[in-house]
């Protein structure tokens, strides 16, 4: 059921489908949904549980600050790359989710995973303020332009613009250190 609530909520949008929909897709009835998930929110934690998670741990062990800002941000892309590359679906859910009513259901549901995101990319540039100075109390913001740069490279991905390669997380943050010019 998760498969297909995925696929659905991805195609048709979160609030585009009910659990009508989701049932019909996977051939039971609305009391087997309701007794494994309790509801159309209860499907969309546990999405959010079972792919961000893994996601998010990995996503904290690849942002270790090394001693090099470079290398930390390309091992921050590639977790990213390969995630979105491996879960296409869930991954474009998120960026669908994250690009639309803030007040949503879906929303709410997924602000966790993005905080801690944000978190841990921010903690990340706060470890390498001691060996950039220059960086002091910008970690937010880098942050913030970081994901949004990279969550760009995604969807281009997913319209078939580029591929989610080592070579385009290098370039993607070699672009992003050095701007426009590198």
């Amino acid at each position: 059921m998760l498969s297909a609530a995925v696929e659905l909520f991805y195609k048709e949008g979160y609030d585009g489908v009910g659990v009508q929909k989701i049932v019909d897709v996977c051939g039971v009835q609305k009391p087997t949904l309701y007794h494994y998930f309790g509801s159309k929110a209860g499907i969309m934690k546990e999405i959010s549980g079972k792919y961000f998670t893994p996601f998010l741990n990995e996503l904290e062990t690849a942002c270790i600050f090394n001693g090099d800002l470079t290398s930390t941000l390309e091992n921050a892309a590639m977790t990213h790359f390969r995630f979105a590359a491996g879960n296409p679906s869930v991954y474009g859910l998120y960026l669908g989710v994250m690009t639309g009513p803030t007040e949503s259901e879906a929303a709410e549901i997924f602000m966790p995973v993005v905080e801690t995101q944000y978190s841990i990319i921010e903690t990340m540039f706060r470890s390498a303020e001691n060996a950039h100075g220059n960086m002091r109390g910008r970690s937010k913001r880098y942050s913030i332009t970081f994901i949004g740069h990279i969550n760009a490279y995604i969807t281009a991905w997913h319209y078939g613009q580029m591929a989610l390669s080592s070579e385009s997380a290098y370039l993607a943050c070699k672009h992003y250190m050095h701007g426009i010019l590198s």
